[in-house]
């Protein structure tokens, strides 16, 4: 039988080998914990690697402090021991150490992490990853939209099951608060559209055309495409971290346990809120736009109010009104199941929360975009 005894700082520890035929025993006492991990798992080891034996028994029945590094530590040569086809076994463990041992997961020693800490794939590999990665975006987009269109339809039959209230909180939220900073974007899109115009039609003696090209590209273009940036910024990422919150403190999941619909009880209120603010913000973006724009005629072009008035009423027409109301409405609903698709798709943490916030108004950037290229390219088709 051999001996091994250390002093570490302020603790001792004592090991005791014993070998019976093919039986290897070791009998621990003191305390083992991280500040002596070093030194007593390479007595064990060596010990260990210079006997030949089926079984081993490690003794803790003389042990009186033990923590969670040193119990890890004794997972690991269990891990080792069985990887060389020996048997051992931890005997004699009082309540508190079992309790350290039962939060170990010997599994997680030995099981590759989700992602390897450098990538070494090929460009092609990695475009190829990103490809599925946003074709399994969209899939999930689109079957949340599926989702969505069913929650409204019962809605629609069932109007009692809608929470007016909450409907009106949202309105609130991403209308009525919206309003001065739309304003003052509108107005100042406006002041530089019609300022950089001057500069271009003084050439031409053509000031009196800058009413008409503010009014036009404010109802056209700018006006939608502006207000749905901002209520992006705003109130979509709000919706995602609102229902991400909830679902990180497991709200969602009550909602479900009462039988609530979650996507009818959190999404629907919002993309209704959304829906009916948006165009209303539009109008208000576009008459702060042709305002600051009439700052600019008079002030700058020597132009009167009443000509300014009359030029832009000239060229607003009601198609385009229309039109841009429509598109209003087509961005809100993109901005609202966006915003609400993200938040659900969080599972975990703050960081999951902050990451699908973010993504939630990247993405509905990128949708408003690609909407509105969309509806130049009809638009011209219809009107022609």
């Amino acid at each position: 039988m051999t001996t091994s005894t250390k002093k570490d700082c302020r603790s001792d520890y004592k090991i005791s080998f014993k070998r019976e035929d093919f039986n290897f025993f070791v009998d621990l006492s003191g305390e083992f914990g991280l500040k002596n991990l070093t030194a007593f798992t390479g007595d064990i080891k060596r010990e260990i690697s210079s006997q030949k034996v089926q079984n081993i028994a490690i003794d803790f029945s003389k042990v009186c402090y033990l923590d969670s590094a040193a119990a890890l530590a004794f997972v690991q040569i269990e891990k080792e021991a069985a990887a060389q086809k020996i048997t051992c076994r931890l005997i004699n463990l009082n309540a508190e150490a079992k309790g350290i041992f039962s939060v170990i997961h010997g599994d997680a020693l030995t099981r590759l992490p989700f992602k390897s800490e450098k990538s070494h794939e090929g460009l092609i590999r990695q475009v190829g990853q990103a490809s599925l990665f946003l074709a399994r975006d969209f899939v999930n987009f689109v079957t949340f939209i599926g989702d969505l269109l069913s929650a409204l339809a019962h809605t629609l039959r069932h109007p009692r099951s809608l929470r007016g209230k909450d409907v009106l909180f949202y309105v609130q939220r991403a209308g009525v608060d919206g309003l001065p900073i739309v304003a003052m974007i509108g107005a100042l899109m406006g002041l530089i559209m019609a300022f950089m115009s001057y500069l271009q039609f003084k050439q031409f003696g053509a000031n009196i055309y800058v009413p008409a090209l503010v009014s036009f590209a404010m109802i056209k273009e700018l006006g939608p495409i502006m207000t749905a940036i901002l209520v992006a910024g705003r109130s979509g990422s709000a919706f995602a971290a609102e229902i991400g919150t909830m679902v990180v403190n497991e709200e969602v999941d009550a909602l479900q346990t009462m039988g609530f619909d979650p996507i009818r009880f959190l999404a629907v209120p919002k993309v209704l809120a959304c829906v009916i603010v948006v165009p209303i913000l539009t109008i208000y973006a576009d008459l702060a736009g042709i305002l600051g724009g009439m700052t600019i005629g008079v002030t700058t072009l020597d132009l009167t109010v009443k000509t300014y008035i009359t030029q832009s009423i000239k060229t607003i027409q009601v198609f385009d009104v229309v039109t841009s109301l429509i598109k209003a409405a087509v961005f809100a609903g993109l901005i609202s199941t966006i915003g609400c698709q993200r938040g659900f798709q969080v599972r975990a943490g703050a960081q999951d929360v902050g990451k699908f916030t973010t993504s939630a108004v990247v993405a509905a950037i990128f949708l408003i975009v690609v909407a509105d290229s969309i509806f130049a390219v009809m638009l011209y088709y219809i009107k022609n």
